[in-house]
């Protein structure tokens, strides 16, 4: 069983950055695709960001391109998702989910069901 736990949400004004971070455990032997989404009260959750395997392909949502960046740590299954330049719209939980297979194409990279495993999510507020 694979378990992501995230860290780093807070609150922060528009215009500020945080870094969220997830680490995913049960795997110690793989190398495992990960991705973040978010879910805001009374709304479906959405793709953020996308990070393969290895680091070398990357997808985010059109909403967050050129402001949240993804990238892998050094300690393996650990993902990092710098947000900068938030806005009050980017409040929201939230979640680091593991893909176990399947190919990095942006259908499937940005679908919930594209995912096998979910962490419980961490809050990011950003005032006006």
């Amino acid at each position: 069983q694979v378990q992501p736990v995230e860290s780093g949400g807070g609150s922060v004004q528009a215009g500020g950055s945080l870094r969220l971070s997830c680490a995913a455990s049960g795997r110690p032997g793989s190398t495992l695709a990960m991705g973040w989404f978010r879910q805001a009260p009374g709304k479906e959750r959405e793709f953020v960001a996308f990070i393969n395997w290895n680091g070398d392909t990357t997808d985010y949502a059109d909403s967050v391109t050129g402001r949240f960046f993804i990238a892998r740590g050094n300690a393996k299954n650990t993902v990092y998702l710098q947000m900068n330049s938030l806005k009050t719209e980017n409040t929201a939980v939230y979640l680091c989910a593991v893909r176990e297979y399947g190919p990095s194409t942006r259908a499937a990279v940005t679908a919930t069901r594209g995912y096998d495993y979910w962490g419980q999510g961490t809050q990011v507020t950003v005032s006006a």
